[in-house]
């Protein structure tokens, strides 16, 4: 058995250890204690407390089970370690300020929610984005995208000791940091993406350096399946573990590459389509058996499709600006700086006051590597949003995780835990 941290076990009618001292507790100041986190089956069953420093936890999470011998009788998530207060910081800061705050949410996929935030002060305020800048957008929303899978897909490959692919992982995804550092002048913490558009149009050698990652990623592709896809190791740990029907993958709104997994062709970008991607040619991946090993061919396919669409808006890159020519969104040129006062003030108020936004509410989803990140935004006629709240996939996702689980081995979590890719910062924000 896998060496867990801080643990419980029951012994003689009592539960032994806590998650900071060793503790003794009676089975009625065990329900009383935990019994709003989970309904204990058995008295005679193990509860033990996996995480928050167990590293195949993806963060702070903990988890609280229940076991009959190895196997997994029922379980409860418990977050709230990794709190932010991310939503209610972005309502004391002004539209653009608070743009800042999402790229923490999701650390794995910042561009992704730029994007959602930003469509959705876009739609509250009536603005349109140029052709030039949409296209944009959608290119480094599926590179990021890709660098997102990457990293599951190597550190779900080292959770179950292959750690070759997370050296190749990672030597790839290093690649594409470059590319977001030559854009925007940061490696992960973008904020790229602009209320109207972009920060700046992308430089010169943007185009050839994606290029590149096209001709050189398929191959790259291939050699991850190669190490994974028929390996009998891999195989006897992924297939058949961490089952969802999909009925209840559906009655749990789980979404993303774990619901497609489970053979529900959902994806935002088709459904609903935003940004433009009514004018890409991609599929949908999906896979029937809904367990690990479904999800990790879902997530592979789906790099393909990204790299896809990224092609296909490098081939169809207009020129044109970046940036919306609404002035009470988007800043004056520097250029004019120099030349005229008004612009200097314009300047000065916009970034110091920012703009306002009329009394409405609007709610936009888009299909973030996780899943559906809908965006719930509310302006009162203030330069501040009155309410900001995420519909965060990875907190979805997870309360999945009791019925992937039950049944399963303890050995099993570590893999199934990995599989629906949850995100701390975006589940505890």
């Amino acid at each position: 058995m896998a060496q867990f941290g801080p643990s419980q076990a029951r012994s003689g009618g009592t539960v032994t250890g806590g998650a900071d001292t060793m503790e003794e507790l009676s089975v009625e100041e065990l329900r009383a204690k935990y019994g709003s986190k989970m309904e204990i089956e058995s008295e005679d069953n193990m509860l033990l407390s996996m995480g928050p420093q167990h590293p195949s936890t993806h963060g702070v999470l903990r988890l609280l089970l229940e076991l009959d011998g190895e196997t997994v009788v029922n379980l409860a998530p418990d977050i709230g370690f990794l709190h932010t207060g991310i939503e209610k910081n972005m309502e004391a800061k002004t539209f653009t300020k608070a743009l800042v705050m999402t790229d923490r949410m999701d650390y794995l996929a910042p561009m992704s929610n730029n994007l959602g935030y930003l469509l959705a002060v876009e739609k509250l305020v009536g603005v349109d984005v140029p052709p030039r800048a949409q296209v944009l957008r959608v290119l480094l929303t599926e590179l990021t995208r890709i660098g997102s899978h990457l990293v599951w897909l190597g550190t779900h490959a080292l959770d179950l000791a292959a750690m070759t692919v997370f050296l190749y992982c990672f030597r790839e995804r290093e690649y594409l940091l470059d590319i977001f550092e030559m854009v925007s002048g940061q490696r992960m913490m973008t904020s790229y993406f602009r209320p109207g558009g972009l920060w700046r149009d992308v430089p010169p050698e943007f185009e050839p350096a994606v290029r590149q990652f096209i001709d050189f990623f398929p191959a790259r592709i291939a050699d991850y399946e190669a190490l994974l896809t028929n390996n009998p190791i891999f195989l006897e740990r992924t297939k058949g573990v961490g089952y969802i029907s999909p009925e209840d993958a559906i009655a749990c709104g789980v979404t993303g590459p774990t619901l497609r997994a489970a053979g529900i062709p959902f994806d935002v970008r088709k459904a609903r389509p935003y940004s433009g991607y009514e004018n890409y040619d991609f599929e949908i991946p999906t896979a029937t058996d809904s367990d690990v090993y479904a999800r990790y061919r879902v997530r592979i396919e789906e790099m393909r499709q990204s790299l896809r669409i990224v092609e296909q808006a490098l081939d169809r890159l207009p020129d044109g600006p970046v940036r919306t020519d609404n002035r009470k969104i988007a800043p004056p040129p520097r250029s004019e700086l120099g030349r005229s006062m008004e612009a200097v003030i314009h300047h000065f108020k916009l970034w110091t006051e920012g703009f306002s936004a009329p009394e409405g509410y609007v709610y936009v989803p888009i299909e973030s590597p996780r899943g559906v990140l809908g965006t719930y935004l509310r302006g009162d006629g203030t330069n501040k949003p009155a309410r900001v709240h995420f519909r965060a996939p990875s907190f979805v996702n997870l309360a999945a995780l009791p019925l992937m689980s039950r049944g399963a081995f303890v050995s099993d979590l570590v893999a199934i835990i990995g599989s629906i890719d949850i995100i701390l910062g975006e589940i505890d924000r």
